[in-house]
C-alpha cells in the first residue's frame, strides 16, 4: 500500500490516462503543466498540494479528497466536483477556467475564487458561506438553493443571483453588480 502513497514529489508535463490516479494518495505533491483530460480520480486523495498550468477538462473527479489543494492557471471545464469527498475538502483557484463545472450540494465555506472564469457553472445548493469570488466572470451561474452568506461578490461580473432563492445574508456586493436595489434583504452594498 506504500506505493499508493506519494509524498514530496513534483509532476513536470505529464499526461495522465484513464484509472493511473485511482486509489491513490499525494501529499504535498506540485503538479505542473501536467494534462488529465478524461482522466479518472476515484478514490484519490490530494492533501497540500497545488497544481500550476494544468488541464483537467471532462476529467472524472468521483470520491476525491482535495484537502488545502490550491490550482492556478487550472482548465477545469465540464468537471464535475459535486461527487468529491466532503470530509477532506477545502481548495482554492486563482486565474483558472472553471466554465460549465457542477459544485451541486458541496460544502465549500471560505474557497477562494480569485480572477477566474466561472460561465454557466452549477452551485445550486452549494454552501458558500464566507466564499470570495474575487473579479471573477459568473455569467450565467446557477444560484438556487445556494447559501452564501457573508461571500464576497463585490469585485465579480455578469451574475444573476435570486435572494428570494438562497441565503445571502451579510453577502457583500457591488453598487455596479447589484444595481444598488437589495438593501432590504440585508446585503452589504459597498
Amino acid at each position: 500500500m506504500l506505493l499508493n502513497h506519494i509524498i514530496e514529489k513534483k509532476f513536470e508535463v505529464i499526461c495522465f490516462e484513464d484509472d493511473s490516479l485511482a486509489y491513490k494518495d499525494f501529499e504535498r505533491c506540485a503538479f505542473t503543466g501536467c494534462d488529465f483530460t478524461d482522466a479518472s480520480f476515484l478514490g484519490t486523495a490530494f492533501i497540500d498540494c497545488t497544481f500550476n498550468d494544468c488541464t483537467f477538462n471532462d476529467a472524472k473527479i468521483n470520491y476525491v479528497g482535495f484537502r488545502d489543494v490550491h490550482f492556478t492557471n487550472c482548465n477545469f471545464t465540464n468537471v464535475n466536483f459535486a461527487m468529491c469527498d466532503s470530509l477532506l475538502f477545502a481548495f482554492g483557484f486563482t486565474n483558472c477556467i472553471l466554465d460549465y463545472t457542477k459544485f451541486y450540494g458541496l460544502k465549500m465555506p471560505r474557497t477562494i475564487f480569485s480572477s477566474c472564469s466561472i460561465i454557466a457553472a452549477d452551485f445550486m445548493a452549494a454552501d458558500l458561506t464566507g466564499a470570495t469570488f474575487n473579479n471573477c466572470n459568473l455569467h450565467k451561474s446557477t444560484f438556487i438553493g445556494t447559501i452564501a452568506n457573508k461571500a464576497d461578490f463585490s469585485t465579480s461580473t455578469y451574475f444573476t443571483i435570486d435572494p428570494e432563492k438562497n441565503k445571502l445574508k451579510k453577502a457583500i456586493f457591488s453598487k455596479e453588480g447589484l444595481k444598488g436595489l437589495l438593501t432590504k434583504y440585508d446585503i452589504t452594498v459597498k
